[in-house]
């Protein structure tokens, strides 16, 4: 058994604007975007870039290679596909670290610079580690030998796929392909669409924890029975950031629409790739479900926060008002006060006990304002809402 190529793959919406816009900073170091040109010599150097290509194959792609044995493959829809074809059954486990370190930490930084104006990526989603889909391709291995690569990362076998030219077996994150007669090349080809298929429903079940996580919080605002007047500014302001949250997120997943149609007609229209699809064809059509459900999700989740919202910033209002009445109370006891003192007056005169009255009136005014705040910060107002039975998402 030969091990000849390992893969390390991922993927986040592009577009051909990105792609070009990649392609001249591969070329030229360039950007037409306000970027440190120092920054951007100093990401290029560290890709250690050789030959640069720029093709097409159903979508647009650049590839190129790097002087660490490196060779990189992004799609214009953001499929990112590395690969190290200097590799041996013994250091495998290196290899693939190698591939990696490469893609963490110099690729990805790198795009992330470049990419780093514009709307920002949410924390809940930058701060989620990625469990990469690693791809191993031996070749003319027999099943034992298959096997024995499977006991040494996972023990458990997902599924096995077989047909006259190669033949998967799957763990949960390696994928390890005996090549029988195929080229290279259409190996890649299914390679790249399981990264595509993988990664599109992984990021489908991160939106769809987040959806709990963030439901959770808002409830947790919500389920307030009682709240002081202090609180409500403090309540008010989560609300807002989760708001800010869920619209950035529903961004994402809208553009989430416009991939899955083209790389599914690609995929379909690749003789190569028939037999695979006529076992996974399908998977298109579950993500394209998947989608539309975690789209009502999201629907339901910025209606949720837009309800809390109004309710919070009727409550503010309430206590706003309440204040303001107050206020203009004692402005107005103490402007009639000093209107009758006018009036009981023949001709103003400085008296001892005039300064003492003077100082006297302002100590209650400002005492009774403290104590108005004070009420208002500590009177607590009834969050009235419907309470709901909670279903299975």
């Amino acid at each position: 058994m030969t091990i000849s190529n390992v893969y390390v793959g991922g993927w986040f919406q592009r577009t051909m604007l990105q792609l070009s816009e990649i392609y001249d900073f591969l070329r030229e170091c360039s950007t037409r975007i306000n970027l440190d040109s120092e920054k951007l010599k100093e990401y290029r150097k560290s890709l250690q870039i050789g030959k640069i290509d720029y093709g097409v194959a159903g979508e647009e792609f650049i590839e190129f290679t790097t002087a660490l044995d490196i060779n990189v493959k992004i799609f214009e829809d953001g499929l990112i596909v590395l690969n190290n074809k200097t590799v041996s059954e013994n250091t495998l486990f290196a290899d693939i670290d190698h591939v990696q370190d490469y893609y963490e930490n110099k690729l990805s930084p790198t795009l992330n610079y470049l990419f780093s104006l514009g709307a920002p990526v949410p924390k809940e989603l930058a701060n989620i580690a990625t469990v990469y889909p690693y791809f191993i391709v031996c070749e003319n291995a027999t099943k034992e030998e298959m096997d024995d690569l499977l006991s040494r990362t996972e023990k458990q076998k997902y599924f096995e796929f077989t047909n006259n030219k190669y033949n998967v077996v799957r763990g949960d994150k390696y994928y390890f392909i005996n090549n029988k007669k195929q080229t290279i090349s259409n190996i890649e080809r299914y390679i790249e669409e399981q990264i595509f298929i993988r990664e599109f429903k992984g990021q489908l079940h991160r939106y769809l924890n987040l959806h709990r996580s963030i439901w959770e919080k808002i409830d947790k605002v919500k389920e307030q029975k009682k709240v002081k007047g202090e609180d409500i500014v403090k309540f008010t302001t989560k609300l807002e950031g989760y708001a800010k949250t869920i619209t950035l997120i529903e961004g994402r997943i809208n553009q989430m629409s416009t991939y899955l149609p083209t790389r599914e007609k690609i995929a379909k229209g690749d003789e190569e790739l028939a037999e695979f699809l006529s076992i996974s064809g399908y998977r298109y059509e579950t993500l394209k479900d998947t989608l539309d459900y975690i789209k009502h999700l999201w629907s339901m989740t910025k209606n949720y926060v837009n309800s809390a919202q109004k309710l919070f910033d009727g409550l503010k209002n309430d206590v706003s008002n309440k204040s303001i009445n107050s206020l203009t109370l004692v402005t107005s006891m103490s402007a009639g006060t000093s209107i009758i003192s006018l009036l009981t007056k023949t001709e103003p005169q400085f008296t001892a006990f005039g300064i003492v009255y003077f100082f006297l009136l302002g100590a209650v005014v400002f005492a009774a304002n403290k104590t108005i705040k004070y009420i208002s910060k500590n009177r607590t107002y009834t969050v009235s809402d419907i309470d709901f039975v909670k279903d299975i998402d």
